[in-house]
């Protein structure tokens, strides 16, 4: 049964990588394994128990006849229900942050970037919007500030082959700019909610890589781009009855929505509670004045007619349905024995996590950035050496696999999400921008490694 189960795992990532050829959507794909594993983990449950969690499952027997319905009882209590709560506190993290940014965006609190961005000027555009997309997706989720990014972008420019560049720009910085803080990727939240790192040291040692990742590849684009963009400046986007908030109410929601995210890391050292739940309890706050605000829009029942685009619903359902599998997926692999025999091999034969490193975001091209971080992460517990709290692993691997997932655009749920709104051929990106966001993936290796070896002097 293990090996059923492997081999599930191995198709996975192969329809994973091949999405984009075969069609067949990678949610999907994570939630067949994350079911169909666990449902064949539970034919078999005895084997497993007795091989994982023996002294465990008969001191829960407590001298009583093992049975059938027992095992799976067990399983359910003390084996299933641990990975289902490690993925149901991502998702909802996801979805507060993902309903935070869409209050924001209904009152109309990301219009300041169109109209900073207001030129026709090349450099001011593209460094101005991929700032602001590095900002906020080290705040947001990575998928929801590129899909709002990306729309803004696809209202200005009119030439479709800025709007490629501009937009792989965008993704880039996107998850370069999530990859530095705990709360801006789902792999650095599940490293600080393992607690595999801290908040600050994980942002200390990240910041200047995942910079260098972003500006360098940037640099790049910026050349293949002419000094004047054909843009078109339209009204503002229309939501139903279109917000009546001033500026200054508009600034209020910004400070209370992203300023709250800024606070959940002290909440979490506070309380030591999941971090989901001061993002719920953000966006809670960020409801009230929300209400506060419009309150006479909701006595008239206008608010009601206010549109979400669907490529945001249907991308963040798409997101929070993959992570919900693969972290499922990945639970059924570790109570299989898999990763521990994967790690003690990697120990033996290649004990370098530099290397694993490199090997992790290679990886993440050509399957899932995600996928690949989880499956590296689910290899070791939080120990000693290299594993200990704030261990080079971690921010190795964090590094390594979002930077990595940008190498082709198949590589992540937001370079998919490129390819799809902009008709991003993959031979187009592997031979126009593959070469520059590589350039800048190896410069901020280096310089990651620069750290840690003056850390260790």
């Amino acid at each position: 049964m293990t090996a059923i189960i492997v081999t599930m795992l191995i198709l996975a990532y192969l329809l994973i990588a091949t999405g984009h050829l075969t069609g067949v959507n990678k949610a999907a794909i994570a939630m067949f394994l994350g079911t169909v594993g666990w449902v064949v983990y539970v034919c078999w449950g005895e084997d497993f128990v007795m091989a994982q969690h023996p002294s465990d499952y008969l001191e829960w027997l407590g001298g009583t006849t093992p049975t059938s319905d027992t095992v799976k009882q067990f399983i359910y209590n003390h084996v299933f229900l641990t990975y289902v709560g490690k993925a149901a506190a991502i998702v909802m993290f996801l979805l507060a942050t993902m309903s935070i940014v869409e209050l924001l965006n209904n009152n109309g609190c990301f219009d300041f970037i169109s109209e900073w961005i207001r030129t026709r000027n090349s450099k001011r555009l593209l460094w101005t919007i991929t700032f602001a997309t590095f900002i906020l997706s080290a705040n947001l989720d990575n998928l929801t500030t590129t899909m709002t990014m990306l729309v803004i972008m696809h209202n200005i420019l009119q030439n479709s082959r800025q709007r490629m560049y501009v937009g792989a720009a965008i993704v880039l910085a996107a998850n370069c700019g999530g990859s530095f803080t705990v709360i801006g990727d789902p792999t650095g939240l599940i490293l600080w909610g393992d607690g595999a790192v801290t908040a600050s040291h994980f942002s200390a040692f990240l910041a200047i890589p995942a910079i260098l990742a972003w500006v360098i590849p940037t640099i790049m684009i910026n050349r293949e781009l002419p000094d004047r963009l054909d843009t078109a400046w339209s009204p503002s986007p229309y939501r139903g009855d279109d917000t009546l908030l001033n500026r200054w109410q508009r600034i209020v929601m910004l400070i209370v929505g992203i300023g709250g995210l800024w606070f959940i890391p002290t909440f979490h050292n506070i309380t030591k509670l999941a971090p989901f739940l001061g993002a719920l309890c953000v966006l809670s706050v960020l409801w009230v004045v929300n209400e506060a605000f419009n309150h006479r829009l909701f006595q008239s029942g206008q608010m009601t007619q206010r549109r979400i685009p669907m490529s945001l619903q249907y991308g963040a359902l798409q997101q929070m349905l993959f992570i919900m599998g693969i972290m499922l997926g990945m639970g059924v692999i570790t109570e299989t024995g898999v990763w521990a025999d994967v790690a003690d091999w990697f120990d033996t034969y290649i004990h370098d996590v530099w290397l694993m490193g490199i090997g992790a975001g290679l990886l993440s091209s050509l399957v899932d950035t995600f996928t690949i971080a989880i499956s590296n992460i689910s290899l070791y517990q939080v120990g000693v050496g290299d594993v200990a709290v704030n261990g080079v692993f971690w921010s190795v691997i964090a590094y390594t696999t979002a930077v990595g997932g940008c190498l082709l655009s198949v590589g992540s749920i937001s370079g998919i999400a490129l390819m799809k709104m902009e008709h991003v051929r993959l031979g187009w990106y592997v031979k126009h921008l593959t070469p520059k966001v590589l350039l800048g993936w190896i410069i901020g290796f280096v310089v990651l490694w620069i750290e840690f070896y003056l850390t260790n002097l």
